[in-house]
């Protein structure tokens, strides 16, 4: 069968640019969501008469429902379609963060917090997937650059924005914000999100074929290193987001603004290294820009022990975290491709654990960030050396020890794929 007449180079011929434009935008709600309130964490902390550690938690329950929401969608979406999955979960965030912004006290907003990211999700989630429904081969790779630099965009406009918005409103006032970006997102699925994944390539079989396909993907090496290795350097970077927050305004003094302003040039360097590495994935490989990645994460978490171990000055930090985000952004075109290449036909359920991962990780590495309080550096280093070094480690161990197979090569991931009942 040629190319040409894939089903998958059918429909890819078919995505216009609105609805390819509203799959990106999905990536939006897991750094909007974290990223938005940065700023007014430690305001939040002390109007709820919460403990550092307990305020850091609203971002746990974020992470965790981020998590666990996406092991849900993602199955769901492979057997009922893409868009009324995506639609109901748009509906819910709208909901749960009206509800974050009414949370009279600390576990109030930690549960809705959970429930606000389970909603969340199925955004996520579903960008990825109808992505590999809709692109194969060099296209694919790029579109996860674009879904990287469109991440990495709302992280920089997040904290800013939440910056600023903290001139004029309180932290509820920005939970009422995010309700209404649901809103906007709302509307433009329903008028430019058409179904990508036609009733033909949908599974069956209900949760025992769900059980079926995690066991076939967890068989796979080189999809379960992509993962881990995606966990754990995402799990560095939600320790960033838990803790430079802190680290900057309470040991450094940096104001609410100008935290934003340098959490907005790290987001920078992730948006513009992520989309150079879709390109570096393309064109050179895939396994190589991986590499490079986990050696500029490396290199910005051993920056950031020697920081607060040294007590170095903030520039010192600053440039650490820079070097160890855009690290984090180079990582994630390979590793998303690597993770979901062969998988056309279950592309929701492998995204799944892509998004398992990230925050699960993130969510176990973030409180620990705060376990020294609000005046100590020392754990945020510990904890992201640790993540960077073990996901370096599980590189080596799955990836780079099995033998280079065809199917992992971005040349031949740009031929035909084979299609099946069940597969795209």
């Amino acid at each position: 069968m040629s190319d040409a007449h894939s089903p998958a180079t059918a429909r890819e011929q078919t995505v216009g640019r609105p609805p390819a434009v509203v799959l990106c935008l999905l990536t939006v709600f897991g750094p909007i969501s974290m990223d938005l309130y940065l700023p007014v964490l430690p305001a939040l902390t002390t109007e709820l008469h919460a403990a550092t550690s307990a305020a850091q938690l609203t971002i746990t329950a974020c992470l965790l429902g981020l998590a666990i929401g996406q092991v849900i969608a993602g199955p769901v979406s492979d057997r009922f379609g893409r868009r009324r999955p995506l639609l109901a979960g748009v509906i819910a965030y709208i909901l749960t963060s009206a509800l974050c912004a009414l949370s009279p006290t600390i576990p109030t907003l930690i549960a809705a917090r959970f429930v606000q990211g389970l909603a969340g999700a199925v955004g996520i989630v579903i960008a990825q997937a109808a992505g590999r429904d809709l692109y194969t081969g060099g296209k694919l790779v790029r579109y996860y650059g674009r879904l990287t630099v469109i991440a990495g965009l709302a992280a920089i406009i997040g904290p800013v924005l939440g910056g600023q918005l903290a001139t004029i409103t309180d932290w509820r006032g920005l939970f009422v914000f995010l309700a209404a970006i649901g809103v906007m997102i709302l509307l433009a699925c329903l008028f430019t999100f058409r179904e990508t994944l036609p009733e033909r390539d949908r599974t069956t079989g209900g949760l025992a074929q769900t059980g079926r396909d995690f066991r076939r993907l967890l068989s796979d090496r080189v999809l379960l290193g992509a993962v881990l290795v995606s966990g754990l350097v995402g799990a560095a970077l939600f320790a960033y987001l838990s803790g430079a927050t802190y680290v900057l305004q309470d040991i450094y003094g940096l104001s609410p603004q100008d935290y934003s302003f340098a959490f907005g040039l790290n987001s920078l360097g992730f948006m513009v290294f992520g989309f150079a590495a879709s390109h570096l994935s393309e064109r050179w490989s895939e396994q190589g820009t991986l590499v490079v990645g986990l050696a500029m994460c490396l290199t910005g978490a051993a920056g950031l022990l020697a920081a607060a171990v040294l007590h170095l000055p903030v520039i010192a930090v600053i440039g650490s975290l820079f070097t160890m985000v855009v690290g984090v952004a180079t990582t994630t075109p390979p590793t998303t491709s690597l993770a979901l290449t062969d998988y056309p036909d279950i592309a929701g359920t492998a995204s799944s654990l892509l998004g398992l991962a990230r925050f699960g990780l993130g969510a176990l590495t973030a409180p620990l960030v705060g376990l020294g309080g609000s005046h100590n550096a020392l754990p945020l280093g510990l904890v992201t050396v640790a993540a960077t070094l073990l996901a370096a480690v599980t590189y080596v161990v799955t990836i780079r020890r099995r033998t280079t197979a065809p199917s992992h090569d971005i040349a031949a991931s740009s031929q035909p794929l084979p299609t099946s009942a069940s597969g795209t």
